[in-house]
């Protein structure tokens, strides 16, 4: 515990005092000079957003290790017990979960790592009001206190990735792509070129928010099923649970033995504010299998076949 100098902790509805960064330190006698922070209230999208906070501490303070916390507690605090319908969607959608990933600037770690962080990239719709408040904490008409979540949730999230892409796409996209996707603009086509993501990327984590937003993700952005069976495999085993469920499917990846030095891996959060976020990382190395993990007691049981009456609740 000695080597870690930087601790990030983030979750969406429990922020008690002391901080959950707080209990990590005193549990475990982390020393004195550490930099702890711990964040609250930024939704489902915030995992890349610790990732970015530890990535840019380590830029500044040499031979560090940062440990990243990322999870959703469901307590008392996030759970409505009122009768609004928009409110009580929130207590089925959400489920605990959490993930811990070390990130290091030692040179002498460089040959235990599995990945390279090479883009954080984040997008905040909070300016406009029906993305503010599409996903919204407030009490409701008997004065009891919950989350809500409006219609507008869905139209808000394709504005909110498509915004994302742009900013994205410069860092990612082979010249060719680029080039392509800005003569289809200049020449004012009726239907702009889609860059192909698809071939950018070997491995696609969409956060586990609901099929919808799988759906909506993959049809767009032309992904294969190979690319969305661990986002949609976490939905179906774990719910959405919130900022760790990108770290669950990359976990999916590896358990299948799919991820090899070089691919690609891009992580895509979207959360209350209305916020978008990405995180892309290069694997430095093949990722040994089998590996311990949430899945390693049942992956080999996975793809499954999505009944019907599940797949439009």
């Amino acid at each position: 515990m000695d080597e870690i100098g930087v601790v990030v902790v983030n979750c969406n509805c429990f922020a008690p005092v002391p901080s959950l960064a707080a209990k990590i330190v005193n549990r475990y006698e982390f020393r004195e000079d550490v930099r702890s922070f711990n964040l609250s209230g930024m939704g489902c999208a915030c995992g890349p957003v610790a990732v970015g906070l530890a990535g840019d501490l380590l830029r500044v303070h040499a031979d560090e290790v940062a440990l990243v916390v990322s999870t959703e507690i469901t307590t008392a605090v996030g759970w409505y017990k009122g009768k609004q319908r928009s409110m009580l969607l929130t207590n089925s959608l959400f489920r605990l979960g959490a993930a811990a990933i070390l990130l290091s600037n030692c040179p002498s770690h460089r040959y235990l790592a599995k990945y390279k962080l090479l883009h954080v990239v984040r997008t905040h719709a909070g300016a406009s009001d029906d993305a503010y408040r599409s996903v919204y904490q407030h009490e409701d008409a008997d004065d009891v206190t919950g989350i809500s979540i409006s219609k507008q949730v869905v139209p808000v999230s394709g504005q909110a990735i498509r915004s994302n892409l742009v900013a994205l796409a410069p860092l990612v996209l082979p010249y060719r792509e680029q080039l392509t996707y800005i003569f289809s603009l200049i020449t004012k086509q009726k239907k702009p070129y889609v860059p192909k993501f698809s071939r950018t990327f070997d491995h696609v984590c969409i956060h586990a928010g609901g099929r919808a937003v799988i759906d909506a993700v993959q049809t767009s952005l032309g992904l294969t099923e190979r690319q969305t069976e661990a986002s949609r495999m976490t939905l179906y085993r774990f719910g959405n649970t919130s900022s760790s469920s990108v770290w669950y499917e990359l976990g999916y990846a590896e358990a299948k033995g799919w991820v090899r030095r070089g691919h690609r891996v891009w992580q895509l959060g979207l959360g209350s504010g209305f916020k978008c976020n990405s995180a892309v990382w290069e694997c430095l190395r093949d990722v040994e299998w089998p590996i311990e993990g949430a899945w390693s007691d049942c992956v080999h049981r996975y793809p499954v076949e999505i009944p019907e009456a599940v797949k439009v609740v």
